[in-house]
C-alpha cells in the first residue's frame, strides 16, 4: 500500500514523524510530503500567486512552499509518479479538529483534498491539555493510530468521505474505548 503524509505544522514539526511512524506500521511505501513553513489554520486554501517550491529533504521527504492542499496534490499528481497513493494521512496535529476548528484546520484539508482526488483520507490529530500544551502525549496516537486506520478500511471508507480522528490528551493505558 503506497501512503502519502502531509500535514499542516510544517516539515520539521513532531506530529510529523508521528503520523510517518503511523504509515509506517501499515506499509514501507511511505511518501512524505509537507508544507515547508507551518501552515496552521490555512484551511483548505491554494497557493494561487506565489510559485510552488519542492525541495527534496531526504529519500520520499519533500518540503513544499505552500500549503497542505498544494502538498497533496504536489504529491499525488507530479512526486509520485504514475503509481498513486492508496491512501493519505495527514497530522498528527499538535492540537484537535473538532467543531469549527474544522472549517480553518490545514490538517483537515490535507485529508479533504485528498478525498476529492479519490484517496481514502484520514486527519489524524492529538488533543494536548495545558498541562501537556509543551509535550502533547504522542504515544497515544502511536500505539492506537494504526488499528484505527486498518480497522476503518477494512469496513470501506465511503467514496467523498474524510476520517477525523482526535486522540485524547492521555497516556494510552489511560484509554478506556475507542
Amino acid at each position: 500500500m503506497r501512503i502519502l503524509c502531509t500535514n499542516d505544522d510544517g516539515i520539521n514539526a513532531p506530529g510529523l514523524k508521528v503520523i510517518e511512524q503511523i504509515a509506517r506500521a501499515l506499509s514501507d511505501d511511505v511518501w512524505i510530503v509537507a508544507p515547508e513553513l507551518d501552515q496552521s489554520g490555512v484551511s483548505h486554501s491554494l497557493s494561487l500567486n506565489d510559485p510552488l517550491r519542492l525541495r527534496e529533504v531526504s529519500p520520499r521527504h519533500f518540503a513544499v512552499r505552500g500549503t497542505p492542499t498544494d502538498c497533496v496534490i504536489m504529491g499525488a499528481r507530479h512526486i509520485l509518479g504514475d503509481k498513486l497513493p492508496d491512501l493519505v494521512l495527514s497530522g498528527v496535529n499538535k492540537g484537535r479538529n473538532v467543531a469549527e476548528d474544522v472549517v480553518y484546520s490545514g490538517t483537515i484539508a490535507g485529508a479533504l483534498e485528498g478525498t476529492i482526488l479519490g484517496f481514502p483520507s484520514f486527519a489524524l490529530s492529538q488533543e494536548f491539555s495545558i498541562e501537556t500544551r509543551n509535550a502533547p502525549l504522542w504515544d497515544t496516537g502511536l500505539k492506537f493510530g494504526p488499528d484505527i486506520i486498518r480497522k476503518v478500511i477494512g469496513a470501506g471508507v465511503p467514496r467523498n468521505t474524510v476520517i477525523n480522528v482526535n486522540f485524547p490528551s492521555c497516556m494510552p493505558d489511560d484509554v478506556k474505548g475507542i
